[in-house]
């Protein structure tokens, strides 16, 4: 048995995201330290519920001061060393630095779960002087972690190859793959269609996830299908690729309904009628999965990560990344057509099945990590 220390950048999603593997870790016979900054009464006690100890751990997950995130893996090195645990698994950008460096720091054992590159590995001529001097730093840092990370748990190829060009891969051997997170297909299951078209995309309101582009898409439809309804649900995020506030409150003149962030996805998905995400490149995008399991068409991109979750042309489209107009033209397609939605739909739901399957997930991650 091993006492092992999950470090994530955002309290909820070490439930939403990785509920499923803690409990899974804790079946295995470890003890599980589950951390992220700022855990609420609620978070506790649904993590407290799953078996494991909740631990608050102090991180600005979106800031770019290079003092404040030394002062923060201080904190997390202190942290560490006070839980005395035999492994360190981490996620997203964040941790994966601070948390593997606070864990060389200490000769503990670590792995890091890189769910997305991001704007720090995207090649964007138009990212200002700020946002490449932050990714450049990035690289850097992450090269310096990646060192002492045992494995490095990659959700598609484009991102390992992306990481190793950037000089931040020691040794591919560490290199282990995973479809994503999951999704929890005995839970998620399909629902009937709603009568008429509705379009739904589920993202944090940034730039790369394609919101604009989503936006612009749905406004073109819009004026062509007034009858027709276009919903975007997330929170606003206050990195340095955020949408602006203004710009978000634009849309709903267009005719997108942005409904704010929701707790509740498997319930805005039994509304909606085709999923639409134009990332400009993912880890493996869990919303693209969870409406394949509730038996919704999707429309996303030929991007990283994005183009592995669906069969073109089977469970929905893939379209090139920043390009409105196919775009708009394929959600016409799915919206004009409720026999193509509800083929494409039982498509999905089959491929989440046979390959999303969190259970399985789960089962291949353990072993890989030699926590099985």
């Amino acid at each position: 048995m091993s006492r092992i220390f999950l470090l994530g950048s955002y309290g909820e999603s070490l439930l939403n995201f990785r509920g499923p593997l803690i409990e899974a870790m804790i079946a295995a016979g470890h003890d599980v330290l589950a951390a992220a900054p700022d855990l609420d009464a609620t978070t506790r006690t649904q993590l407290s519920a799953l078996g494991a100890t909740p631990v608050d751990a102090p991180m600005n997950r979106t800031g770019t001061n290079p003092i404040a995130d030394i002062a923060t893996m201080l904190r997390l090195r202190k942290i560490i060393r006070e839980t005395k645990p035999d492994f360190v698994l981490t996620y997203t950008i964040k941790p994966n630095i601070w948390g593997g460096l606070a864990a060389r720091s200490l000769g503990i054992r670590s792995a890091a779960m890189i769910t997305g590159l991001g704007y720090a590995f995207a090649e964007d001529d138009a990212a200002s002087v700020k946002q490449q001097a932050v990714g450049a730093l990035a690289r850097k840092l992450y090269a310096a972690a990646a060192r002492h990370h045992s494995k490095l748990i990659f959700q598609n190829p484009d991102d390992m190859r992306d990481f190793e060009r950037a000089g931040c891969l020691d040794n591919p051997a560490k290199v282990v793959f995973t479809a994503g997170s999951g999704v929890d297909v005995a839970k998620l299951l399909p629902s009937p269609f709603p009568q008429k078209p509705l379009f739904l995309m589920v993202a944090r309101l940034l730039v790369a996830k394609g919101v604009r582009e989503y936006a612009e898409a749905a406004a073109q439809v819009k004026r062509d299908h007034p009858d027709w309804e276009f919903r975007l649900v997330g929170w606003r995020d206050e990195g340095p690729d955020a949408v602006p506030a203004a710009e978000i409150k634009s849309w709903a003149v267009q005719g997108l309904d942005y409904r704010g962030p929701s707790n509740d996805v498997a319930g805005e998905l039994a509304e909606a009628s085709i999923y639409v995400l134009p990332s400009y490149r993912e880890g493996t995008p869990r919303s693209v999965l969870e409406a394949m399991a509730c038996g919704r068409p999707v429309i996303t991109t030929n991007a990283p990560g994005c183009r592995e979750t669906l069969r073109d042309g089977e469970t929905g489209f893939l379209v090139p990344v920043r390009d409105v107009d196919t775009l708009a033209n394929r959600m016409r397609d799915l919206g004009a057509d409720s026999d193509l939605r509800a083929r494409m739909g039982a498509a999905g739901r089959a491929f989440a099945e046979e390959r999303f399957d969190v259970t399985k997930v789960n089962e291949k991650l353990l072993h890989d990590l030699g926590l099985a």
